[in-house]
């Protein structure tokens, strides 16, 4: 348990400094859309070289996943090209707490139904407590 938490920890704390690269990427290209290009290039080298140290043979049940699970991807290029647009101009604490929020209500709706296949874990009143206090933490921020 202890290194699943230090490795979304790490992850997590991944997230504003890929913001913040990628806006002064985008801003120094003039063009997000560039940026984010690069950054998905990197990116695909990167899994290449993990998928040849330990993946091989994974990809043969690829042609018979259901084709929503594809759409992970497009997920992602949607963060990347948001966040690179608007952390200039919002500011990356600004967009990460935002995404941040989004991420607290969409995984509350995907535990508490079981959607994809999660393991259910219903919507109580602490973790609704939780989220609206999150919520009014982004407010108190956007007031600074």
């Amino acid at each position: 348990m202890v290194k699943y938490a230090g490795t979304m920890l790490a992850a997590g704390i991944g997230i504003p400094i890929l913001a913040a690269l990628n806006a002064a990427l985008g801003a120094r290209l003039g063009s997000p859309v560039a940026a984010a290009v690069v950054l998905f290039c990197v990116a695909l080298c990167v899994v290449l070289l993990a998928y040849a140290a330990v993946g091989r043979g994974a990809l043969t049940g690829l042609g018979t996943a259901p084709k929503h699970l594809f759409l992970g991807g497009t997920f992602v290029a949607f963060y990347v090209l948001t966040i690179t647009w608007a952390a200039p101009k919002f500011g990356v604490g600004n967009a990460v707490f935002f995404v941040l929020l989004g991420q607290l209500i969409s995984a509350a709706a995907i535990d508490h139904f079981g959607l994809f296949g999660a393991q259910i874990s219903p919507l109580g009143l602490t973790r609704a407590l939780g989220i609206g206090v999150m919520g009014l933490g982004v407010f108190i921020t956007q007031l600074a």
